[in-house]
């Protein structure tokens, strides 16, 4: 594969040229695409599909698939990342090419893993179901052909003739109207055959509009979990370019939201202030590393980093934080220049004034999930991730959950969905149906708490000494996925006729 610097030219495609392209607003993804894309390009489709694959997750939870909430929701996020979503809007080609190119950057992101793999998967096809459900009629029978989908609509007489068996056997169809029925061949429709769905005639199976979409998710499955796959096998090729390797490496594990280095809060929080809102305001994670902290007098070094950084992102200042620490520590029997040799370089450095000066930002919460886990004494990680059920069922009675809350909660921490557990712990803990937000990060859950209970003012400002004034050294903020190229030339292009070998068998 050939990632090439060099510039090729680029094809200017007229209006019926780019129909033909794109000639739908959803598609299987057989074909690779073929253009050039700068780097700039490359990254921020990137980081756009996994905002919007992130929100199908949150929404598919949080809302019945299909619903009207969970319709007009999807919708409104799909047009913040301007991708395509209906069959007759116009000036459609470039949302369908973002969709196109953007789909196939994320398979090289997300095939390095089964649970990548399998969350990409379950995305991908919720994603396809919503599309679907908006196509119109006339054009089913355009995309499935496109989609080298052989199911034929079968004429009316043939309907009318089978009408009485085709509603006997097809349960979604209870007092609707019988519209397009398609004939489709037994083994395609095995799922609705074993749950005695559909109705078998001669090998065929006669499978109505409203049951069509299992069928086609199944085959869409089907083909994107071999392509990923295939594209696995060959990505140690795709690493080895400079390039990508960064970003491929990092962006499964981005976080995309609010950059809580800039600390718009200094100041704002006083150290008597930090137990009572450990519990009004701080997620599970924190408010765990809270008590641990106070009941120890100690945390070790992964607890003092997620912990410490959380409370730097939520307003302590640095002659704060060294007082805060220093004072829990001593209480442990810890010799006060024992934590000033020992501990103070440590929290100096993660605000930027010793070593590379560095700005270290606050962890969100899929770097919670997903790195460093805790071990035998450590109170740091996600409780939702890393607790075992039976324990976090304990705590979430002590933090005084209703029973029906508490299995609404462990349910979904079965179905994987941490941040959405903590979500719906969020709008339990503030007695709110809908918080209104997808939570991503535990400064973003401590800011919207602090919203909520002030009446949607910022946080009351608290008469503390000012910080010292000293001179700003320079800092290597991260912002969004978009660190891990920062320093590439955006000019440089990717060549993405060369990806089709890492798409194909």
């Amino acid at each position: 594969m050939d990632f090439s610097g060099g510039k090729r030219k680029k094809l200017k495609l007229g209006g019926d040229q780019r129909n033909a392209c794109y000639p739908h607003s959803l598609q299987f993804y057989l074909k690779p695409p073929t253009e050039n894309v700068s780097l700039m390009e490359f990254e921020n489709l990137a980081i756009d599909r996994v905002k919007l694959l992130k929100a199908v997750e949150h929404l598919g939870v949080s809302y019945v698939k299909g619903s009207e909430q969970y319709q007009s929701k999807l919708e409104a996020e799909i047009r913040k990342v301007k991708f395509s979503y209906r069959e007759n809007l116009e000036n459609e080609y470039e949302a369908r090419r973002r969709d196109h190119i953007s789909h196939f950057i994320l398979r090289l992101a997300y095939c390095q893993s089964e649970d990548l793999r399998r969350w990409f998967l379950q995305q991908e096809m919720d994603l396809l179901r919503f599309r679907f459900s908006l196509l119109p009629r006339d054009k089913i029978q355009d995309f499935l052909k496109d989609s080298h989908l052989q199911f034929e609509a079968i004429s009316d007489e043939e309907k009318t003739l089978r009408e009485k068996d085709i509603f006997a056997s097809s349960p979604s169809l209870s007092g609707a109207v019988l519209e397009l029925v398609y004939k489709i061949p037994f083994a395609d429709a095995l799922d609705l055959f074993r749950g005695r769905k559909v109705y078998l005639e001669g090998g065929f199976a006669y499978v109505p509009l409203k049951d069509i979409v299992a069928i086609i998710l199944n085959e869409f499955r089907t083909k994107l979990s071999k392509a990923l796959a295939l594209t696995a096998r060959s990505l140690p090729a795709v690493q080895s370019d400079e390039r990508l390797q960064p970003l491929l490496k990092h962006l499964s594990h981005s976080y995309t939201g609010q950059d809580y280095s800039t600390q718009g809060n200094v100041g704002k929080i006083a150290l008597d202030q930090i137990d009572s809102l450990s519990i009004k305001s701080f997620p599970p994670c924190m408010r765990q590393l809270h008590k641990a902290l106070r009941e120890n007098h100690h945390l070790r070094h992964g607890g003092r980093m997620q912990y410490g950084l959380f409370l730097k992102g939520i307003g302590l200042t640095l002659e704060q934080a060294l007082q805060f620490w220093k004072q829990e520590f001593i209480r442990g029997k810890m010799d006060p220049d024992k934590f000033d040799k020992g501990y103070s370089y440590n929290i100096r450095h993660s605000f930027g004034k010793e070593g590379k000066r560095t700005d270290y930002t606050p962890f969100s919460c899929m770097k919670i999930i997903l790195n460093n886990p805790p071990g035998q004494g450590d109170y740091h990680g996600c409780p939702f991730r890393h607790s075992d059920p039976e324990l976090l069922k304990q705590k979430l009675q002590s933090y005084k959950i209703s029973p029906a809350g508490i299995n609404q909660i462990l349910d979904l921490v079965k179905g994987t969905h941490y941040q959405v557990a903590c979500q719906k712990y969020f709008e339990m803990t503030h007695n709110v149906d809908d918080c209104g937000f997808s939570l991503n990060h535990p400064n973003q859950f401590f800011i919207e708490s602090q919203k909520i209970l002030n009446g949607g003012k910022d946080i009351k400002k608290e008469s503390v000494q000012p910080e010292t004034s000293q001179p700003k050294p320079s800092v290597q903020k991260t912002k969004d996925a978009s660190s891990a190229l920062a320093s590439l030339n955006s000019s440089l292009e990717v060549d993405m006729e060369g990806l089709e070998d890492y798409f194909s068998d």
